[in-house]
């Protein structure tokens, strides 16, 4: 299960398969902040379309495991009303060592923000609220924006990176 409208558990996550050739362990949770640009924020409320957020993240799971060569990542993220403090995302990852375990967590965190259709509605002290863009740093160091028209902007930065990369 990708999507979960109840808390996350790292446990289960941690408690999955038998890895004794692995010497990293990482895992990043990201944490609802009570503040976004200035403003006061009192909660959250993430929203996905499912299916295709589920398949996404298992895709994102398999390229980070094949990328990196590790044997396990999982990422979960939560949906729903969230409160100040709550997990919305865990991600862990399992490598030899801590370099790649490192590396993987961070690409599957960011390769998730990026990609998948889950949405971010902030609600502020003041009493109103809006969806928020969605963002992360990309490997080329630019940051990529995920709202509107996001999917044309990562198709032609693709494009561009091959061309330039030939």
């Amino acid at each position: 299960m990708y999507l979960s409208k109840s808390p996350l558990l790292l446990d289960p996550l941690l408690a999955v398969g038998d890895h004794p050739n692995c010497g990293g362990l990482a895992i990043f949770g990201g944490t609802v902040r009570d503040h976004h640009e200035g403003r006061a924020v009192t909660r959250l409320r993430y929203t996905a379309y499912a299916p295709l957020a589920e398949r996404l993240m298992a895709e994102i799971e398999a390229e980070t495991r094949a990328r990196f060569e590790l044997p396990y990542c999982r990422v979960v993220h939560r949906i729903g009303l969230l409160e100040i403090g709550d997990v919305a995302i865990y991600c862990v990852t399992r490598a030899a060592h801590r370099a790649e375990a490192f590396a993987a967590c961070r690409h599957a965190v960011d390769a998730v923000k990026h990609r998948v259709p889950i949405w971010k509605e902030e609600f502020y002290a003041d009493g109103s609220s809006r969806f928020v863009e969605g963002c992360c740093i990309t490997a080329e160091g630019d940051e990529a924006s995920v709202a509107q028209g996001a999917h044309h902007h990562h198709h032609d930065h693709h494009h561009n990176h091959e061309r330039t990369s030939a």
